[in-house]
């Protein structure tokens, strides 16, 4: 039976009233303002690092019931209304981590599609995981691998040689990043697959959000 409460923002607020946190604490906490929760706000839909935020804050919600209204609130190996010690990081496809490279994604319940509970990678601050699409980074990545990710905030550092995810205005990218000579407004893309994939330059100005790559799982 769908949830009364017809929006996923209704449902956050519900779920908030329930758990009987501050709403000005816990829309801080997620990036947010409660402004953005009551009136026509609540009708808009919530982008992907929202919903990773929530989930983040209430690991016992069924996430099911927060996209759809299906279901139950909690999940039902969770005690009632009590957060578990359990973080489930959630599975988005890349597609929906880069967002199409609009900047603005917006997550949908196809895309969420299951969540792993990896306490070493939460400890790390892994906020999602993704499933490589393609061989541009095989030997070390192939096609089915999950990437934990951990969002990068501060533009102003990179770990040369490390593998990040890229949300750009030309859609999502999976490369190792070094500095472009002489020009600190771009950075060079590099693939593993060096025989397919040469190496390329992208604007800082092209790129709307980035995540590192910090652990993978890969299944034979």
């Amino acid at each position: 039976m769908k949830n009364k409460f017809s929006t996923i923002k209704e449902r956050v607020v519900q779920l908030v009233e329930l758990k009987q946190v501050s709403k000005e604490n816990f829309f801080s906490k997620i990036g947010s303002t409660s402004a953005n929760f009551r009136g026509k706000p609540q009708k808009t839909p919530l982008n992907s690092d929202t919903i990773v935020n929530i989930l983040s804050e209430f690991p016992d919600v069924n996430v099911n019931w927060l996209l759809t209204g299906e279901g139950e609130m909690i999940k039902p190996d969770s005690e009632h209304g009590k957060a578990s010690h359990y973080t489930v990081i959630p599975v988005i496809s890349i597609d929906a981590a880069a967002g199409y490279g609009s900047g603005e994604e917006v997550v949908m319940p196809h895309h969420i599609a299951e969540g792993y509970v990896i306490p070493e990678w939460t400890e790390r601050g892994v906020a999602y995981i993704i499933r490589v699409s393609g061989n541009s980074m095989y030997p070390t990545h192939s096609n089915g691998d999950l990437l934990g990710c951990r969002p990068v905030k501060d533009l102003s550092f990179f770990q040369w040689g490390k593998i990040y995810v890229l949300d750009t205005d030309q859609g999502p990218l999976v490369k190792r990043l070094y500095p472009a000579a002489g020009n600190a407004a771009e950075l060079v893309c590099h693939s593993d697959n060096k025989d397919k994939y040469p190496p390329f330059s992208i604007p800082l100005s092209s790129i709307y959000r980035i995540a590192i790559v910090v652990g993978v799982i890969r299944f034979e």
